[in-house]
Formats: structure tokens, C-alpha cells, sequence
């Protein structure tokens, strides 16, 4: 059988129509597949990351614990911000176009009649990378929900629930106890369920307890609480240890670095890991796009919130991390999610709007994201602009006037990519940093 495609665009562009719908919760599909391929991941361990909040972070600690202990690690993670490359971490490297197209083939002449939808062939195909490279330990993000999500076709050896919010209700329901219902389905039996958030649904617990998961909850069987500027204290039943302060910023981040250094210890028996490092491994994590801080005068934030939770937490680190000058914000969103609940905690820390809209089939025009703020409440000067670009450029503009101190760019992956394309910021590594 000759290859479909011969580079990774057609393949990509062809995935996100090939399926009938784009999102098609099942685990069927995947499944039938996997069987087919017959990896040799079997005695690998599995780490499963769920939660509205906080997922990509949680990867990236434990990732970066494993790689400083000498681990070949593989991490799965969505979306990516600029390349497809990036939703796959081998000892921390991105594939290159020709191993993504190599595996792709693999999976075609695999799959038969089989459809896949563009996420289902994500997770095949870094599974067969996984496998190819010999990973010694395996750390999946779940995409979307848990009981129906691809990565929910791996049996971990070890689950963690990061937070549990509202968030992509029309797939997952409209309330928390429905939504950690969904995603406490990553739990297996007799195996440990980490649960970070500090106020589960009582949903997820009951869930665990059905199926006969080990449930560890945060602030109940383990903790993090900062020391000074430069530790924290980590503390679980029977153990504690003090760890210098993670690069990534922000009280929700101890609480998913501890959740990663429970999951460490948990899994010890199998893969060994000494203190130095976990310090290592939480010290030099990072996550593009989660609060991360470029250049001064102004400084630019780019953050992926999306949601009110993550909004909150934004806020947070708004606050604990004060500029002098006004704060101006760049925000653009797609159409189906929650703006008056994104932009309610920050309405306070802002003092002006830059909107812009975004294309596609949940898009939503600046102007309408403006209307859907004035009926929020929001007093602030609101300025509408095309694109993210532009939006970007006038507030860079402002700026220039004099009297801004920061420059807050939010509210989805596509606005963080889009600012980045357009090659008006400072340089990564500029300024404060992640």
C-alpha cells in the first residue's frame, strides 16, 4: 500500500475532515486500532492527566521529574500553540515531519475502514511513537471529558484529576457533578486516583469508590504550602520534603507540582526517583502560554485561559505579581464559551479592552464579544479590531504612549498562537519569564 500523503500538511489537513464529526466521543474506534497495531507498551507505565485546569502543567512537571532522574519519557499533551510537533514530547524532543508521517502510514494500513477523527489519529500516533523511541514511562493529557476521550483507551497505572470546572458542557454536562463524573472515568481499579482539586465534586470520589480506585485528594492526604520566596513544603501521609519554588507562576502551580510529586512517589516501586531530582524536575518546568511573562515596560502576559476557573487563577497571579501602569488586555474568544464568567474575576485588574474576533465555525467577531462584555458589565474603554495581530499592534501602540505597565493577551490556544505569529512581542525569555 503506497502512502496516502507524502508530508505532514496533507496528512493533517485531511484528518480534520476525514471523520464525519470533529468531536465524536468513543472509545471503539481507538481501540479496535490499537489492537491492530499491537504496540509493545505493555509493562510501560501509564500516567493519565484529566481536569478542566491545569493539565499541561501537571505533564510538564512530571515529565521534566522523570527526564532529571534519567527517564526516557513520552508526553502527550493538546492543543499546540504553533506546530503539531509540540503535542509530542520524546525525552523532551519534538518529532520530526517524517517520523509523524511514517507513523500516520502505520496507522492507514492499520485502520482498514475504520475512521478516526483528528484527535483519535493525535493519540495513535503518539502511542507508535512512544513505543518506537522505548519510552520508559508514558504521561497522557486527556483531551476532552475522560470516560470517552482517546487517551481513556490506555490503562493507566496512575490517574490525576487537576481541577473540575465548567467547561465544554455540551459535551460533558452542565454541572461539576456531571463533569468530574466524566472525568473520573479515567480511574482503574485498584490503582491510585490523584485528585488536586481541593473541592471535588462529590461525583469524583464516588466514582473512584465504585470502581475501586486508591483516592489521594489534595489538602485531605497530601499538601503544598509555600516556606518563603524560594520553597514550598510538600507533605503526604508518612512523608514530606521541602522543594525550591516551580518557574511556572502561581498558587494553582504548587498544587500540581505536588500532585506530580505524589504521582513520583506513588510509582516509585517501579521507577525509582530521588529527591534531587524532583527539586530538578520542579524547578525547571515550563508550559508556553500558562501566565508566561515577556520583556518590561510594558510587560506582555500570554495566557490560555478560557474558562472562569482558569480566569480566576489569572487573576490570582495578576494580583501577586503587580506592575507599575495601567493594564491594558487582548482578548479575543471562541463563540460557544463563557465570556461574562472569563472576563467577571478580571474586570478590576484591567483598564482597557483590545478585542479581536476569531474565524471559523466557533468563531466570534470582536464586535460581538463586545456586546457579550457590555452586558457583563464591563465599564472599561473597549476597542474592536479584525484580527489578534491587530488588536495586539494598538495596544502596543498605546503603550508606546506612555502610562502602561502591562500588556495581558487571553482568553483561548488560538489567541496565544495568533499573538505569537505575529511577531510583535518580546522574545520568549525576555522578562520575567514562564
Amino acid at each position: 500500500m503506497s502512502a496516502r500523503f507524502k508530508n505532514l500538511d496533507d496528512w493533517l489537513a485531511w484528518q480534520e475532515t476525514a471523520h464525519p464529526k470533529k468531536i465524536d466521543l468513543s472509545l471503539d474506534r481507538v481501540r479496535e486500532v490499537l489492537q491492530r497495531l499491537a504496540l509493545p507498551l505493555a509493562g510501560v507505565p501509564v500516567i493519565t492527566v484529566a481536569g478542566t485546569n491545569g493539565k499541561g502543567s501537571t505533564v510538564a512537571f512530571i515529565e521534566a521529574i522523570y527526564r532529571a532522574a534519567g527517564y526516557r519519557t513520552g508526553a502527550y499533551t493538546s492543543p499546540h500553540l504553533l506546530r503539531y510537533h509540540e503535542r509530542i514530547r520524546i525525552a523532551g524532543q519534538l518529532p520530526d515531519d517524517a517520523a509523524l508521517c511514517a507513523a500516520f502510514e502505520r496507522i492507514d494500513a492499520a485502520r482498514g475502514a475504520v475512521s478516526l477523527t483528528y484527535f483519535e489519529w493525535g493519540t495513535l500516533v503518539a502511542l507508535v511513537l512512544f513505543a518506537d523511541a522505548g519510552c520508559q514511562v508514558l504521561i497522557l493529557e486527556v483531551g476532552l471529558g475522560g470516560r470517552l476521550d482517546a487517551v481513556n483507551a490506555v490503562d493507566p497505572d496512575l490517574a490525576i484529576i487537576t481541577s473540575v470546572d465548567l467547561d465544554h458542557q455540551q459535551f460533558l454536562g452542565d454541572t461539576r457533578e456531571a463533569i468530574g463524573a466524566e472525568k473520573a472515568a479515567i480511574a482503574r481499579p485498584g490503582r491510585p486516583l490523584i485528585v488536586a482539586d481541593p473541592d471535588p465534586p462529590a461525583s469524583v470520589p464516588a466514582h473512584a469508590e465504585a470502581v475501586g480506585a486508591t483516592v489521594m485528594r489534595y489538602g485531605t492526604d497530601y499538601a503544598a504550602t509555600p516556606v518563603d520566596e524560594r520553597d514550598w513544603h510538600w507533605q503526604a501521609s508518612g512523608d514530606a520534603c521541602i522543594f525550591p519554588m516551580p518557574a511556572l507562576a502561581g498558587a494553582v502551580q504548587l498544587r500540581n507540582a505536588a500532585s506530580a510529586v505524589l504521582a513520583v512517589r506513588c510509582l516509585q516501586a517501579r521507577l525509582s526517583v530521588n529527591d534531587a531530582a524532583v527539586a530538578q524536575g520542579v524547578r525547571t518546568a515550563q508550559v508556553a502560554g500558562r501566565f508566561e511573562r515577556r520583556g518590561h515596560a510594558p510587560e506582555w502576559v500570554l495566557d490560555v485561559a478560557h474558562n472562569p476557573e482558569a480566569a480566576r487563577n489569572l487573576a490570582a497571579n495578576l494580583r501577586a505579581y503587580p506592575v507599575a501602569g495601567r493594564t491594558l488586555a487582548v482578548l479575543a474568544m471562541l463563540g460557544d464559551k463563557d465570556a461574562a464568567g472569563v472576563v467577571a474575576p478580571l474586570a478590576d485588574s484591567i483598564d482597557g479592552w483590545h478585542l479581536a474576533g476569531l474565524a471559523g465555525p466557533r468563531g466570534s467577531s470582536a464586535e460581538q464579544l463586545a456586546a457579550r462584555l457590555c452586558a457583563a458589565g464591563v465599564s472599561q474603554a473597549i476597542a474592536c479590531h479584525g484580527d489578534v495581530a491587530a488588536a495586539c499592534r494598538a495596544a502596543q501602540g498605546a503603550a508606546a504612549t506612555g502610562g502602561i505597565g502591562r500588556v495581558l493577551v487571553f482568553g483561548s490556544f488560538v489567541t496565544v498562537e495568533q499573538a505569537l505569529r505575529s511577531g510583535l512581542l518580546p522574545a520568549a525569555g525576555d522578562g520575567a519569564g514562564l
